[in-house]
Formats: C-alpha cells, structure tokens, sequence
C-alpha cells in the first residue's frame, strides 16, 4: 500500500513531492555514495547537500537515518576511528544544516527483510557491512536572536529597570526554582530542604531577594561582577546613594558587559551590579532579628559571577543558602549535624539515579589546596571559609567542592550564625551525569523531558559528538596595562552565544627592544545543546577579533 517514486535526486527532495506531502517523519539514506572512487571531500559535499535538502522535508519532531560503512562517520563510535581529515564528518556536515547526530547503533542487515547491499563501484557487487554504523539525526533548536532585555527588581524602597547584560539575555528569569518547575535544580533543592526539615524547623526566605545589590562590594574583586546601569530617570535619588556614590568603583575594563559611559569625557563610576552571593543579603538580615535562634532559614536563587570558560565554571548558578543562629559553643556540633544531613541526601539521591555511592567529604579550608575551582576561589572573596564540602563522582572521585561552611560572631550576642553555601547547579551536574553546565540552562525541550515531575535521571544527550572548531588569536597587548583574562573571556561568551567551550594561552612573547607584549590564544567552539556548524564558527570567530580589539584595547596581530 506504499506509494513508490523513483529517481528521486536527494539532494532536491522538495522537487518530488507536493507540499502536502512534505512532512516526512523518517528519511533513511542507506550508504551514501557519489560512485565509483570518488574520496572523501566529494561525499561529505554530497552529504552537505542532502541534509540540506532534508531540512525541507522532515516533520519538525523528525529524523534522518544515514548508514556508513565502518570508520566513515569519523565519531568515536567507529572502531577502528579513522583520522578526521580521511573521514567524511557527518556530524559537522549534518551540522551546517541544522541537524545533531541523537543516536548511533550498528546497522544489522539481516533483521531487514530483503534487503541487499549493492553497489560497490557503482557495480551490481556486494560490499563489507561489518561494523557499520547507523546515524540518527534530529532538528536542533534554532539559533539564539538575542535582543537587549530590560529587568525589573526592587532596590530599597523603589523599583527600578536596568539592561540585563548581553551574555544573561537567556539565563535571567528562567524560573527553575519555582513551584511549577520540573527542572533538577529544584527538585535538588526540595530535596536538600526535606532532609534538613527532618532535623531543625526550617523557613524559606527566597521571595524578597532583589537582584541588584550597590557598591563597591567588600573584598570581591570587581572585574567578577556584572555591572549593570539604571535606566534612565530611574536611579535612586541623590540623598539616598551620595554615600555610595561617593565610594563607587570605576571599572576598568568594557565591553558591552561593562559599557564605556562618558560624562565630560570621564567615565562614569558603576555602582550597581547583579548579586554575586545571597549570603550579603543574608548579612544584612541577621541584624534585624528576623533569624529566629535554632531555626534552619533558606535562601534560594540564580547568582551571578564573571569567571573564565570552562565546562564547570558558570557565569550563573543557583545558590542554596541555609543559615543557623545556634549558642556560642555549640556551632561545631550543628555544623557537624548540618553537614551529616546534607551528606546524607546528597549521597541517597546519587544512589536512587546511578546505583552508585558517590565520595561525599568535608575538608578543612587550610587543606582544600591551592587550585580550588571557579566557586571556591569566589566564596573565599566573601569571607573566611571553615570547610569546604566536596562530592566526587566518576569520573573525578577526588571531588569537586559543591558548598562552602562558615561561620559568624555576632556583636553583642551570645549567638554564632552558622552560613552553608551550596551550588544546587553543580550538584545537579555530578547527581545526573551532566558534563557541560551549558545544558541546565538549554532551551531544548530534550532536556526537560528526561525529568518527568522532577524525577532525577542519569542524563542522556540528544547531541552526540557535537563537532569542535579551532581557532587561534594573537595581539599586542596596550603597553603598561595587564590583561584582563575574566574580560577577554566574558566577551568570548557574548559573541559565541556560549558557544565557546574552551580558551587556552598558547604563547605569550615580549618583543626584544620594545618591551612590547603578545599573546596568542587557542579558542574552541563547540556547542553542546545545538548545531555548530564550521561557517557560523568562522564567523564567530571574525566577531571576536573585532570585538577584543574594540573593547579591550589590544591591537590584533
């Protein structure tokens, strides 16, 4: 009962079929070949051209099978691999096109009834199948049109708007920790507070945290911060920040993250900038006796932190603050109580998802060592660290540090405030198997799906071997100033859309006579949620030269 068309060109699949008839929910491509002894540049432009045309023709929720004889795909699924310049690159070909490779099995020849491979040479002979692989690609999501978003939150008395920065267009007000979210993130964290309820009366605090805070902040080091500006009209008054004005740090670094602001031909000096922390405002409430002795109060919402790229280092996370008002000399106890909890409800969630114990420890701040990651290094700029807490997982059982413990004298009380940071993103990644922190923040639909009603579930990715892209920048760097490497960063992360997954220094070199300084930077893209193709690389590429030369004051080599 199946209509059968023939001599249909693949690469004009459209041509074939009325628009009615367009919507294909599967296209199979078994073996793809220009014929005769064409290599391997002539199939991966004839592959370029049928995604392409599959792109017209499938049903958005479709997908295009294509089998490869063993090693011509060019992923980790072929064994043996071939070398990817001999191969035919079929996840960065699909790519161009907008399609992610979801799945690779082998392809069985026998379980189709009738089916014959023929062909070899464009004659009527067999060819070897052994160890051929099956590719299933999907439709990834569109790329992101970022346009400039205006936020609004409270700041003392008044509520204000301010641009959010380009780099936070997609991640501000994505509410994973409201009540109707099934997202990891609040399911960890409603799990954490369930423990913790079990062994202190707890109060969550969450719903008047605002966004900004005002500066310059204590000890934090301002090249970390997103400084935002206030709409117009809409700044405090004079008589409520001259104070703050009057100690406001003036960046020294811009970009559109950090914007040149002229008055006079001076800069204007920022004092507003998105919360780094919740444990400021908690601080701040503590004086105000709204912490009840013996009660367990949770802070809770997205922080935000300019750091470097890397796959767990987040330029916004959730934090999950929880503070105890306890006795003078019985912190040590509570803290012990409080941790032991914590440990306990991280370890069964670990074991409910993967069937695996994790290595949860407490380490002393003295002996946690001199490279802590990106959260560790920020938490110590807030104050002195007693502990810090680690979860290791395969396949890094020596631990990551997913929370911080402190403690605080309060004056002219005979209370201590116990202060436990956790990065309920980070625990998220270690307890479901999630390698990339881009992917918690993904817009996919895929992700969401894997956490029915917030069940926790090992992650499994719809992109598979996403392709990678290299590129190398070098500059002179403006003589008598040091480069800012969280900036240079920051505007990698603006111009890729995230899609930057790595920068390394590969040389830094002083001209001899001058004393003048370049350095060359080796940049990765790769994306994890999306399709990458090699020409939006090269251009993204193209954007960040011009974009550091404008901004960072370099001078391109």
């Amino acid at each position: 009962g199946a209509e059968v068309v023939f001599s249909v060109d693949c690469t004009k699949l459209k041509e074939h079929f009325v628009p009615g008839e367009r919507e294909f929910d599967r296209i199979y491509f078994n073996f793809p070949h220009c014929g005769r002894k064409a290599g391997v540049v002539k199939n991966r432009e004839l592959l370029a051209c049928f995604f392409r045309s599959c792109a017209e023709v499938l049903a958005e929720q479709g997908e295009v099978h294509v089998a490869l004889c063993n090693g011509q795909g060019g992923t980790p699924a072929d064994q043996p691999r071939r070398e990817w310049h001999n191969s035919w690159q079929i996840v960065a070909v699909a790519a161009g096109a907008g399609f992610v490779l979801s799945d690779v099995h082998p392809f069985k020849a026998e379980t189709i009834h009738g089916y014959k491979c023929t062909g070899y040479r464009s004659q009527d002979k067999s060819f070897c199948v052994e160890g051929a692989l099956n590719h299933v690609f999907t439709r990834s999501t569109p790329p992101l049109c970022l346009t400039p978003v205006s936020c609004k939150t409270q700041l003392g008395s008044q509520k204000v708007s301010f641009q959010v920065p380009q780099v936070l267009v997609d991640k501000i007000n994505r509410g994973f920790l409201e009540v109707n979210s099934s997202h990891p993130v609040r399911t960890i964290k409603e799990k954490l507070s369930a423990g913790l309820s079990q062994a202190f009366p707890l109060q969550n605090l969450s719903s008047c945290l605002p966004l900004l805070h005002q500066g310059p902040p204590d000890g934090v080091c301002h090249s970390s911060l997103f400084w935002v500006t206030l709409s117009p009209g809409e700044a405090p008054s004079t008589e409520e920040t001259s104070q703050e004005l009057g100690n406001a740090v003036w960046c020294s670094h811009f970009g559109q993250d950090t914007d040149r602001n002229v008055q006079g031909g001076c800069p204007i000096p920022k004092q507003f900038y998105l919360r780094p922390s919740l444990l400021p405002q908690a601080r701040a409430i503590i004086p105000q006796g709204a912490f009840s002795p013996g009660t367990l109060h949770v802070l809770s919402g997205p922080v935000f932190r300019r750091c470097r790229i890397a796959p767990r280092s987040t330029p916004v996370f959730h934090e999950m603050l929880v503070v105890l008002a306890v006795s003078r000399g019985t912190e040590n106890s509570c803290i012990q109580l409080l941790v032991e909890n914590i440990k306990t409800t991280t370890s069964s969630l670990h074991q409910a998802v993967s069937g695996v114990k994790p290595s949860i420890s407490l380490r002393e701040a003295t002996s946690f060592g001199t490279e802590p990651n990106d959260f560790a290094a920020f938490e110590c700029q807030l104050g002195e660290i007693q502990h810090f807490l680690c979860v290791g997982t395969d396949p890094d059982p020596s631990g990551s540090c997913v929370g911080v413990i402190r403690t605080d004298e309060l004056k002219s009380s005979e209370l201590v405030v116990v202060s436990a940071s956790l990065n309920l993103d980070l625990l998220a990644m270690l307890l479901c198997g999630i390698s990339d922190w881009r992917m918690l923040w993904t817009s996919d639909r895929r992700f969401l799906q894997q956490f029915p009603e917030g069940e926790l579930r090992l992650f499994k990715s719809f992109s598979l071997y996403p392709p990678s892209y290299v590129h190398d920048v070098s500059f002179w760097v403006a003589d008598g100033e040091e480069f800012d490497e969280v900036a240079f960063h920051t505007l990698a992360r603006r111009v890729s859309g995230e899609m930057v997954i790595s920068i390394q220094l590969r040389d830094s070199f002083q001209q001899p006579g001058t004393g003048r300084r370049s350095l060359c930077y080796r940049v990765t893209f790769q994306s994890c949620d999306r399709a990458l193709g090699c020409r939006e690389a090269a251009e993204m590429q193209l954007r960040f030269r011009e974009e550091i030369q404008q901004h960072l004051g370099v001078t391109l080599r």
